[in-house]
């Protein structure tokens, strides 16, 4: 039997703040060939999955916080006990709006890595409005910053 404890695993820190942990594929110990699935805690006034599009399809499942959830040319508030569908190639991101932590799981499929978690920690994220489509009207804006490596 394989099992992914969470305490056990460090996962991630990306710029737009927030931690990953994956639970199926990346550095798991559960590999799969059809999903990847991970819990993610967004920093709390503006922690973020960055504007970005990828092959697979997708779902985000909010366990705790309020946010904001841009998809395609739409935007809406999005809190605990949602989920949302997120469908394949169409741009799209999470921004925690809250005080407090915003935890949600990830689940895409087929399984693999996504070119944004590199993008993002290489600098080098598509820009909304000037490499990738625009955010819909009124969105938080994107985060594009590039992680601090110094000491």
């Amino acid at each position: 039997m394989i099992i992914a404890d969470l305490e056990k695993m460090d996962g991630r820190r990306f710029p737009a703040r927030r931690h990953t942990r994956n639970l199926v594929g990346g550095a798991s110990p559960i590999q799969a060939g059809n999903f990847s699935m991970g819990l993610v805690v967004l920093d709390p006034n503006g922690g973020q999955v960055p504007w970005h599009n990828q092959e697979q399809e997708e779902i985000y499942f909010i366990l705790e916080g309020d946010g904001e959830m841009c998809l395609g040319e739409e935007r809406s508030a999005i809190k605990s006990g949602q989920a949302v569908y997120i469908p394949s190639g169409v741009f799209h991101q999470l921004t925690n709006t809250g005080d407090q932590p915003m935890k949600m799981i990830y689940c895409y499929g087929p399984a693999g890595d996504v070119a944004h978690w590199r993008q993002e920690l290489e600098g080098t994220l598509p820009k909304a409005g000037v490499e990738a489509p625009g955010l819909p009207d009124g969105a938080w804006p994107q985060c594009t910053d590039k992680p601090d490596i110094s000491g």
